[in-house]
């Protein structure tokens, strides 16, 4: 961990505490700085934007957490959508509070930071793909990303507000969301093997072969390359 990560985490962890009361805040911010006996220069030059760049690395600790608990899940035996939904719940249930979840729901549906919310959860479900395993190399690389997206943006929302026990219907609303994502992905390689869908790939549509997943680590936000000339 660098130093810089050293005095974000010690942010981080003074912000926590205020965040039900003031929100991902300028307060919040000047709050941690405070208390973690940060200097505020130093404090600045590592959150630029302050408690946005905290609200981020909160998301962040949480995707990190996520991935430590999938490496250590035995999925070996589940159905794949299964193993699709146990990545689901088990970042869902790495959030300690649902206030910083709310408070950063509210950040992030700002106009001026609704981008990185988006790039948040891109990440976050492009790291449930990458940890079960997904080789995908052409365009289905970028449609599994927006699917789940939309399944772990609906499924976090259901669960704010469910306060039954052990959150059951969350996980049964997930079971639901994800066997649509399952339906979609069969519906694609159905259409694959269609003759006229595989002409249109062939023909008029092969742009859609150009389109490849970006090289290198994928946590960047929402990236791409187009291969071909042009």
């Amino acid at each position: 961990m660098s130093d810089g990560d050293d005095v974000k985490t010690r942010l981080l962890e003074a912000a926590k505490p205020h965040v039900p009361f003031d929100g991902w805040s300028e307060a919040t911010y000047r709050a941690a700085v405070k208390e973690a006996g940060v200097a505020p220069g130093l404090a600045r030059a590592v959150c630029p934007r302050g408690a946005v760049d905290l609200a981020l690395a909160y998301h962040e600790a949480g995707d990190m957490e996520m991935i430590r608990r999938i490496e250590e899940t035995d999925m070996s035996e589940m159905r794949f959508r299964d193993k699709v939904a146990t990545a689901v719940r088990l970042r869902l249930e790495v959030c300690e509070d649902k206030e910083l979840v709310r408070r950063g729901m509210t950040l992030f549906s700002l106009p001026h930071h609704a981008l990185d919310g988006a790039q948040a959860v891109w990440r976050t479900c492009d790291r449930i793909w990458t940890a079960l395993g997904d080789s995908s190399d052409d365009v289905n690389w970028y449609t599994k990303r927006a699917t789940l997206s939309g399944v772990y943006g609906s499924t976090v929302l259901y669960w704010l507000g469910d306060d039954s026990e052990d959150h059951a219907r969350t996980w049964e609303f997930l079971d639901r969301r994800i066997d649509d994502v399952m339906q979609f992905e069969k519906v694609k390689a159905q259409a694959a093997e269609n003759r006229f869908v595989s002409g249109l790939i062939n023909g008029p549509l092969s742009f859609l072969n150009r389109i490849k997943p970006p090289k290198g680590p994928h946590q960047t936000g929402m990236p791409g390359r187009w291969s071909g000339p042009g």
